[in-house]
């Protein structure tokens, strides 16, 4: 591996996620919405991909593969949060309206930290594309081929379980219900599971290039994030807040996270 090329591809992708929080912030800043955040953790992924596209040493095939695959993932989840958030633009999402209240009386101050610690994570995350496009080799391996094939899996999982909550929220008569239809019957975050297996694509891609089994770190933290941090327990704490018993009810029939058969 080429630690020169490792270096400063991973400083031209901090500086830029960097950058681009700070602009984030300020928007934030200005119409009280940290919820804006989650739309440009999504795009910097892509902006990173682009980054590793144009000037990664890498095998030219390998690279439009892997980058191709972030940018239409991240592309695609960061729109989709984007319309869901400026839909409700002066309407803070419950979680984050949460963190307003546990930070005191200055919450935008360590929101610009917060902002930031996005966008070290976005290129902590990046190590499998770092891994994969500063591999030379000119043989598409059977690893890659079985990464891409998991990916498109967990990126059509992802969007079917999106569309599905989506058009359960924009019917009035569900307002303070659980969904529990499609997906959602099957586990209470389908989405974060997806999120989560398309993380382990990439880690199943990066496993053909040299040192490719340290990729295995990023599906590790997404998967502690995801069940530990920020994803099911802060969604959690704010379902049961915003639909109470319905959303015990739910809990105690239905797996947390890998798509399973309802409890008795």
């Amino acid at each position: 591996m080429d630690s020169s090329s490792l270096t400063w591809l991973v400083v031209y992708s901090l500086v830029a996620c960097s950058g681009i929080m700070v602009l984030v912030w300020l928007w934030a800043h200005r119409i009280k919405n940290a919820g804006v955040v989650d739309i440009f953790w999504s795009y910097n992924f892509p902006v990173i991909a682009l980054i590793l596209l144009l000037l990664a040493p890498g095998f030219e095939l390998r690279k439009l593969l892997i980058c191709g695959m972030v940018i239409i993932a991240g592309s695609r989840l960061g729109t989709y949060i984007l319309i869901r958030t400026t839909s409700h633009i002066h309407e803070e999402e419950g979680r984050y309206q949460q963190l307003r209240k546990d930070w005191g009386p200055n919450p935008d101050r360590v929101f610009f930290w917060f902002f930031q610690a996005q966008a070290l994570s976005n290129v902590l995350l990046a190590i499998p594309f770092f891994i994969v496009c500063l591999n030379t080799s000119s043989t598409i391996s059977p690893l890659e081929y079985a990464g891409v094939a998991l990916w498109l899996i967990s990126v059509l999982g992802e969007s079917v379980a999106d569309a599905q909550l989506k058009k359960f929220k924009s019917d009035p008569a569900n307002k303070g219900k659980v969904c529990s239809q499609g997906l959602w019957n099957y586990s209470r975050h389908p989405n974060y599971f997806f999120q989560w297996l398309m993380w382990m694509a990439y880690f199943v891609f990066a496993l053909a290039s040299p040192y490719g089994y340290l990729a295995i770190i990023s599906p590790a933290i997404i998967l502690y994030l995801l069940l530990r941090v920020t994803g099911i327990p802060l969604t959690e704490e704010q379902s049961i807040r915003s639909r109470g018993d319905a959303f015990r009810k739910y809990q105690k029939t239905t797996s947390a996270f890998i798509p399973w058969f309802k409890k008795r």
